[in-house]
């Protein structure tokens, strides 16, 4: 199961305690701010989640993996997202119970609850304003 942007929203009016139009504004808000940024070629940098950032990638040369004639590949921009430490110890936190010394996963295990470090690190980011660096701002012109 995907979570989608109507699951962000539902969970954003019935957490934070938004109308859900407020909540819906406020998701598409974001988003156009992430996507603008990353439009002039700027990273975005969310303390406690992770880096989106934008690569350029040369020409180079490829293989089909049917045929296995060479072909070029053109030059390119690409988005990569870079998980925070704190993320990636979150997620395995919660489910390395299932997995089996060989890495297979039994799904019919549940999920470990427990609080976010992210959120929190997130969360306390805010409050402290010490990363306001690492934060977006819709409305700088640099």
């Amino acid at each position: 199961m995907s979570l989608t942007k109507a699951d962000i929203v539902d969970r954003v009016y019935k957490e934070a305690g938004f109308s859900k139009k407020e909540a819906a504004n406020l998701i598409d808000l974001i988003f156009k701010i992430i996507k603008d940024t990353l439009a002039k070629g700027e990273k975005v940098k969310i303390s406690g989640f992770g880096n989106f950032s934008i690569r350029d990638k040369a020409t180079r040369t490829g293989r089909n993996p049917q045929t296995g004639e060479s072909m070029q590949i053109s030059a390119r921009r690409v988005l990569t997202f870079k998980p925070s430490q704190v993320l990636k110890e979150d997620v395995t936190a919660r489910y390395v119970h299932r997995l089996d010394d060989k890495g297979n996963e039994n799904k019919a295990l549940p999920m470990k609850e427990g609080p976010s470090r992210a959120l929190s690190s997130f969360m306390s980011n805010l409050e402290d304003g010490d990363h306001e660096d690492e934060m977006v701002h819709p409305d700088e012109d640099e």
